[in-house]
């Protein structure tokens, strides 16, 4: 009795902490509240196959019980058989029929929605808005080949129109995924994956225009790291963005910002770039484009955006993403160095 009640205060603990996880993660964090065409073709997908696994388990609970129930052996009738059913043809029908036709009912939309979003022959026109994702350890790329700009960790794209993706990584596969909106797509050193989604945009404002997407795929020592934000806007508002992040100057009328600027010429140019109409080829491109720095939602994708998450990253990029590519080629700066390279990027600005 005593075991019974250790086991049941440990199954009773298990259970609660699982319901407070639960309950864990960010707004617009979830697959659950779908913001996208994609997205709600994917939950409406999920709900029905946990319908049909409901019934099947419902109703076979509910012959399970009846059987028990029935078929109990009884004081004197313990040499009672009950009626075999062993070899009857309708019966044999009925239990494969049935799955057959629930596998069906889940088939069909699965394979037609699977075509329908694997069709990107839009991406062809001039006027789609066509972005190419580079996955790195540990950072994103995201290049919009007819806007002819690139830039890093702040995916921005318009509401309410098919946004077109290309996908691929450089080092090791990752997996491109914004569980509200869709995807969950590799992206592989061979060859690229193409598909597309749309941004709503009453869901978006009731999420302030801001989305959240991870790495879904096990990529190394900082793999939950790997974050990226998504703006999503109306298209006037894109439009705008995309003319600003084509301007963006840092203001060097300080002495401070003058000499941050030497320290990135001389240290950070070399992998770094800080305009978005970047020629370089990709293999020169070997970290984040830091155009319009100043005004993106996180620092090093995880971080809070101020000055002193900035100078806590500079001062030591390996304690807060260990293994990253920068952690090896970076200059020891002293305390004055970093103040003046964080001056520097905070001028980094889009308007």
């Amino acid at each position: 009795m005593r075991k019974w009640r250790l086991n049941f205060r440990v199954l009773s603990l298990f259970s609660l902490v699982a319901v407070l996880l639960a309950g864990c993660g960010e707004p617009f964090l979830s697959t659950l509240r779908p913001a996208g065409e994609v997205a709600e073709k994917q939950y409406s997908l999920m709900l029905l196959s946990t319908a049909i696994m409901v019934l099947v388990i419902i109703v076979v609970t509910i012959i399970f019980v009846y059987v028990v129930v029935r078929f109990k052996r009884r004081k004197g009738e313990e040499d009672v058989i009950p009626k075999q059913v062993e070899g009857n043809h309708k019966l044999e029908i009925l239990w494969t029929v049935i799955p057959i036709i629930l596998l069906v009912i889940l088939a069909v939309p699965t394979v037609a929605d699977t075509f329908k979003l694997a069709d990107v022959k839009g991406m062809e026109k001039e006027d789609a808005i066509v972005v190419n994702v580079r996955a790195n350890l540990y950072w994103w790329e995201f290049e919009y080949p007819n806007q002819k700009i690139i830039t890093s960790q702040d995916l921005v794209v318009p509401t309410d129109t098919k946004v077109y993706f290309n996908v691929k990584a450089s080092d090791v596969k990752h997996s491109f995924w914004i569980p509200s909106v869709g995807g969950k797509v590799d992206t592989n050193t061979e060859n690229e994956n193409k598909f597309w989604l749309v941004f709503d945009s009453e869901k978006a404002e009731s999420a302030n225009g801001l989305f959240y997407g991870k790495c879904a795929e096990l990529c190394g020592p900082s793999h939950a790291y790997m974050d990226f934000k998504v703006k999503a806007l109306p298209s006037e508002e894109f439009d705008t963005w995309v003319s600003d992040i084509k301007d963006v100057k840092p203001d060097v009328s300080t002495a401070s910002a003058k000499a941050g600027e030497e320290i990135f010429t001389e240290s950070c140019i070399g992998c770094h770039a800080v305009e978005a109409q970047d020629g370089r080829p990709e293999q020169a491109r070997q970290a984040p484009n830091l155009a319009g720095f100043a005004d993106r939602e996180r620092i090093a994708g995880v971080l809070e955006h101020n000055e002193e998450n900035l100078k806590q990253w500079l001062k030591n990029p390996e304690e807060i993403k260990p293994g990253n590519k920068m952690s090896n080629t970076y200059p020891d700066l002293t305390d004055e160095q970093v103040d003046q390279l964080t001056e520097y990027l905070l001028e980094l600005k889009e308007k």
